[in-house]
């Protein structure tokens, strides 16, 4: 099993060199189109969050980010200023403040997502489909078995 150990060492290796390539290509672009709208990696990545919830409590957004609860508070500060998110109160609990995206904050992450859905799509096409579908199919196992952690 030595071998077949190695084979898959350097499959490992194939598939890092992989993502960190199509990261940065993906990345940078990611970088110009979030500097024209003067927005951080941060502040997209939970305006993304967001954009999948409901409303979230500031203890939770500082959890998701791995950030203190004082640093999701400037994140949201910066964000509410540029109106693409909104504080409210819970109905239950008027000390509990609650954040959610606004509508022009979905359409900021909706275009980002198309631009990067376009990028794929334009990488994809220069390979077969055969290999395309191969892909695919790997990463949803890859994807699942990852949600299942």
């Amino acid at each position: 099993m030595i071998n077949g150990t190695k084979n898959l060492a350097k499959d490992h290796a194939k598939l890092a060199d992989f993502i960190l390539y199509s990261q940065r290509e993906f990345l940078l672009n990611l970088s110009r189109e979030l500097n024209r709208d003067n927005i951080s990696f941060a502040q997209f990545f939970l305006l993304g969050y967001l954009a999948t919830s409901k409303e979230l409590t500031m203890t939770d957004i500082a959890r998701k980010m791995g950030h203190s609860t004082a640093a999701a508070t400037g994140l949201v500060d910066r964000l509410e200023k540029l109106g693409l998110m909104e504080r409210t109160h819970a109905v239950d609990d008027r000390r509990k403040v609650l954040v959610r995206i606004t509508s022009r904050g979905i359409e900021l992450v909706s275009r980002l997502r198309n631009e990067l859905t376009n990028q794929i799509a334009d990488a994809m096409t220069e390979t077969s489909s055969v290999d395309a579908d191969s892909f695919m199919n790997s990463y949803s196992t890859l994807d699942t078995a990852a949600a299942a952690r």
